[in-house]
């Protein structure tokens, strides 16, 4: 979900500006906020209905973060939104709660890290501390807050230009006066990166001529990792709306079969409008599910496969906060199991010699290198494909030494991504 499309409802500029800071701020800050609101709360946060802890979570956020605003305005704006949502003495609550977050929230203290690594990370960075544990464990204290820090930082708008209409240079030049800063991505070739757009996004001439479409850098360099080929055969087979189907065909110089596979008529039907306004011709939508059963299109009948796999989402907290609240430990071995299913079923679709290439955006060992590894110890005529002579030189950093594509937003300013590559054997 793009930060700017969270309040389209409203008119004025100004208005949606500000809820979308409250709202992704809160998602992003909800733990820290929540640690604060325990210092000044006689009532345990367990306790208080979740309305009106919501209330407290954006008037804290106001005084916290959003010093424009006047501490009184928050405060009373809050109490007024209480009373609306409970009894009388609610607004008393929520009045005595933030007048003292307002007055002492800078002397509020944190878990020591010294004592509490964990629940000091959660706290200070507002994460769930199933995530915090498993983070510090795994990157170590320093780079876990460069990583905490990175994704509670407000992302850039990443858009990709759609070189079947223009150039990434003058997308970049059409752009400058309608943002405060545009800037070229360093890895992807056809990507960048837009600061302060001060016009709807679609409103602007160049997105109603189709020469570009939104998509983060990582997720572009999944499609590059694929490399598709003027005149083959594609299978995007969870294809949703169509942010790399869009590229598939870009990189293909609109030429040759590309199948766009989803379970959701919706998003196919959002993925067709997106295709035409690109100007793509070669992509023919299926709504079907790649677990329906045996596979209708003819097995082995594509020369890649792309499989960006149903996951967590938690190499995108940048972008989506919420998620770091919804998911849970259980959830990833939950998504493992569908993901194994997946590979298999895409893997069947695979002609000899051609390429399929394995996506999430995560960075947890049970859905990226745990699913590779046990697909190819059960299918011995699929291997790591390190015949990478199509990927363009500013990605080749970022392939681990197994030649799998790993990213992280506090290492290249861009989503937490892994892909493999994996050819059949002729």
């Amino acid at each position: 979900m793009e930060e700017m499309e969270a309040s389209g409802g409203l008119r004025d500029g100004r208005d949606r500006d500000l809820l979308n800071a409250i709202l992704f701020g809160v998602l992003r800050w909800r733990g820290r906020l929540d640690y604060i609101i325990g210092r000044f709360s006689k009532t345990p946060l367990a306790k208080i209905d979740i309305p009106i802890l919501n209330v407290l979570r954006t008037g804290v956020f106001q005084l916290i973060f959003l010093t424009r605003i006047p501490p009184s305005a928050a405060v009373n704006t809050s109490v007024e939104m209480a009373k609306s949502l409970g009894a009388p003495w609610v607004g008393a609550f929520v009045n005595a709660v933030l007048r003292r977050a307002a007055a002492e929230h800078g002397s509020v203290r944190f878990p020591d890290p010294r004592k509490e690594p964990v629940r000091s990370l959660a706290a200070a960075w507002a994460f769930p501390e199933w995530l915090a544990e498993r983070w510090l464990g795994r990157y170590g204290a320093g780079p876990a807050a460069e990583l905490f820090e990175s994704i509670n930082a407000i992302p850039p708008l990443t858009l990709r230009a759609n070189t079947l209409k223009t150039r990434r240079s003058d997308l970049i030049a059409a752009l400058q006066t309608d943002a405060e800063a545009v800037e070229a991505c360093t890895a992807a070739p056809d990507g960048l990166r837009v600061e302060g757009l001060r016009t709807r996004m679609t409103a602007l001439s160049s997105f109603q001529l189709g020469w570009f479409q939104v998509q983060d850098e990582a997720a572009q360099l999944v499609s590059l990792l694929l490399a598709p080929r003027p005149g083959e055969t594609v299978l995007d087979a969870c294809a949703g709306r169509g942010g790399k189907t869009g590229h598939i065909a870009q990189l293909m110089c609109n030429q040759g079969t590309l199948v766009a596979l989803d379970r959701s008529g919706a998003r196919l039907a959002a993925l067709r409008e997106e295709v035409r306004r690109m100007g793509v011709s070669i992509v023919s939508c299926r709504e079907a599910s790649l677990t329906d059963g045996p596979a209708e299109d003819a097995p082995g009948r594509f020369d890649r496969v792309l499989l960006d796999a149903p996951c967590s989402g938690l190499g995108t907290l940048r972008r989506n906060p919420d998620i770091k609240w919804a998911e849970g430990r259980k959830d990833l071995s939950r998504y493992h199991q569908t993901q194994l299913t997946l590979i298999e079923r895409a893997a069947e679709r695979v002609a000899p010699g051609g390429v399929l290439v394995y996506a999430v955006c995560s960075p947890e060992p049970e859905e990226t290198v745990d699913v590779v590894r046990l697909f190819l110890a059960k299918n011995p005529r699929f291997q790591t494909d390190r015949e990478l002579t199509e990927l363009p030189e500013t990605v080749r950093p970022l392939l681990d030494p197994q030649g799998f594509l790993q990213t992280y937003p506090h290492l290249r300013y861009m989503d937490g991504f892994f892909a493999a590559r994996l050819r059949l054997k002729s």
